[in-house]
């Protein structure tokens, strides 16, 4: 008799438990509905890597400029600043990365006048970088680099100009706005799409 009761008592606290068991699920309920709510505050965060995706321009890639002024070896001086614009938009694929316009600077590193008995005038200009929003896109002449001085390179207008017929004027060198001087890309440089 003892151990019936002893089974009985078993049974019931077993019966207590089952009985508690759905009272819990009450509280959990309520837990899965808080996880919507949070995804919801996720889901605009797969368009912020979006919009910082950045394109390389690669060492070596050709950029077109033109110049933004008239340039002369009768009165340039070392050190004058040289303006250009990009000519046309620059692009990583299909995607423009700089529009057209856009402004590159330069610097006169040597200017001789045409000389007495036939002497050709010099003109030399460095080419320094594109200004892309706040990135400078450094620039060089020459597709190769060569030596410590690849950034800096300079482009020496007699030989660049000559064949193409921009010096013919006397014998000084003078270069008209809007003429046209291609250039390269002197580092990777990362950049995002052009807004």
């Amino acid at each position: 008799m003892k151990n019936v009761r002893l089974f009985c008592l078993c049974f019931l606290g077993s019966g207590v438990a089952l009985t508690q068991a759905p009272t819990t699920p009450p509280s959990n309920v309520a837990a899965p509905a808080t996880p919507p709510a949070a995804t919801t505050a996720v889901a605009p965060a797969p368009s912020a890597p979006a919009a910082s995706a950045t394109y390389i321009l690669h060492d070596g890639d050709d950029v077109p400029l033109k110049f933004d002024q008239d340039l002369s070896s009768k009165t340039a001086t070392e050190g004058d600043p040289v303006n250009f614009v990009l000519d046309g938009d620059l692009k990583v694929g299909d995607v423009v990365v700089a529009k057209s316009g856009s402004k590159a600077v330069g610097e006169v590193t040597a200017a001789h006048k045409a000389g007495m008995m036939g002497k050709p005038g010099e003109l030399s200009v460095r080419i320094d970088y594109l200004r892309v929003g706040p990135t400078k896109v450094h620039l060089r002449g020459s597709k190769g680099k060569e030596g410590a001085n690849a950034t800096t390179s300079t482009v020496v207008l007699t030989v660049l100009f000559g064949p193409i017929g921009l010096i013919k004027h006397g014998h000084d060198i003078d270069i008209k706005t809007g003429s046209p001087l291609k250039v390269f890309v002197a580092d990777d440089t990362p950049l995002p799409a052009a807004s």
